[in-house]
């Protein structure tokens, strides 16, 4: 398959790790890296927290030495905010790329107008792609996109809204093939995908996004869909190895070995040792419970054991508790298919009104209170 172009910057293999809260911070990302080529997305950040340069931003936009290109994934609702985010971007180097999120199904985003709820009001939408691109643009930074299908099943997006971003000079867009009502569950619609792409000029890279669980399903998508490149976020949870399989299998090389448990247990520590030199012990160890369960999936180990895992205090506990696993057992069928949230299809909450008049670009009253690292 072709390398992947985003503006200046050439990706041998067409992978993209999706911003993921709490999970895509610098030492996962190392992880991933350190497995195979691509794009490497840092959380998302919101645009205000950016400008005001809110405390926790700064650990959130930090980067390796080595990384390259720099990727910073944007939220916002207002295009002057976001553009006053891109502008510091641009001004101060703290980024090579920069990727908008209008895909966000969270309630606490939706309420305000952002993420999935976005693309519906076309011509705010339009303001802040063009502002963001324009920007961008002074610094030689491409300016990506990602969205979903759209709110739900009566309120579609994704072909309007591509075909904008495209014409405001978008860089690529990507589309998470589910709306913002099934937020993670059921199937990703990957003919959704293809009609982006029919939709988009050719020289628009689209990039699919949706249930891509294992190498295969990353070819499977290409295949099926014409797309140009694939956006990765749960499949890669406790399993980074995944983008050695990525790149292996773009390139037509035979997969690799995946690991045993024991190799797996050497993951899972330097893992933890790198949260611990990036947050600080008792931080980092904390934020590595949660990675426990993901990196165990499908194996046969005992809950007891699974649950002091996910309890550990220290690098000498947990120690103590990967000696205890079958260092010897290999990888299991059952570690592929879905991992991390799933939940339930439910309703879309929004600000009072938005679906009343899709060319309103009137900012929502206090669409930009969130201030927060992300």
């Amino acid at each position: 398959m072709e390398p992947l172009r985003i503006g200046k910057h050439e990706l041998t293999t067409p992978v993209v790790l999706a911003p993921m809260a709490g999970v895509t911070n610098p030492p996962f990302r190392r992880l991933c890296r350190e497995q195979g080529a691509g794009l490497y997305v840092c959380e998302m950040i919101t645009a205000r927290a950016l400008v005001e340069r809110h405390p926790g931003t700064a650990e959130m936009i930090a980067f390796d030495d080595d990384e390259s290109p720099r990727s910073m994934q944007l939220y916002g609702v207002d295009p002057a905010t976001i553009g006053r985010a891109v502008e510091r971007i641009v001004d101060e180097d703290l980024a090579d790329h920069v990727d908008l999120n209008f895909g966000c199904p969270v309630p606490k985003v939706t309420r305000r107008g952002g993420g999935a709820a976005l693309p519906y009001k076309r011509r705010l939408f339009e303001r802040i792609v063009r502002t963001a691109v324009e920007t961008a643009g002074r610094g030689g930074l491409p300016l990506t996109v990602k969205m979903r299908i759209g709110i739900d099943d009566d309120h579609e997006t994704f072909l309007d809204a591509g075909r904008i971003a495209a014409a405001e000079g978008a860089a690529a867009v990507a589309l998470h093939a589910r709306t913002a009502a099934q937020r993670y569950s059921g199937h990703a619609d990957w003919t959704r995908i293809a009609e982006l792409r029919d939709a988009v000029p050719a020289e628009v890279p689209v990039l699919g996004n949706g249930d891509i669980f294992a190498a295969d399903d990353a070819l499977a998508m290409v295949e099926k869909t014409g797309c140009d490149g694939v956006v990765v976020g749960r499949g890669c949870l406790g399993r980074p190895w995944l983008f050695g399989e990525l790149e292996a299998a773009f390139a037509g090389r035979p997969a690799p070995t995946p690991p045993t448990l024991g190799g797996v247990a050497g993951v899972m520590r330097r893992h933890v040792e790198l949260l611990i030199a990036h947050h600080g012990e008792r931080k980092g160890v904390r934020d590595s419970r949660k990675h426990m369960s993901w990196y165990l999936h499908g194996f046969a180990v005992g809950s007891e054991l699974r649950r002091e895992l996910g309890m550990i205090d220290g690098l000498e506990s947990l120690d103590a508790l990967l000696a205890r696993l079958d260092h010897d057992q290999p990888f299991p069928p059952e570690a592929d298919g879905p991992r991390g949230r799933q939940g339930s299809p439910g309703h879309v909450t929004l600000p009072e009104g938005w679906l009343d008049d899709p060319e309103d670009a009137t900012v929502p009253a206090g669409a930009d209170v969130m201030n927060s690292g992300g």
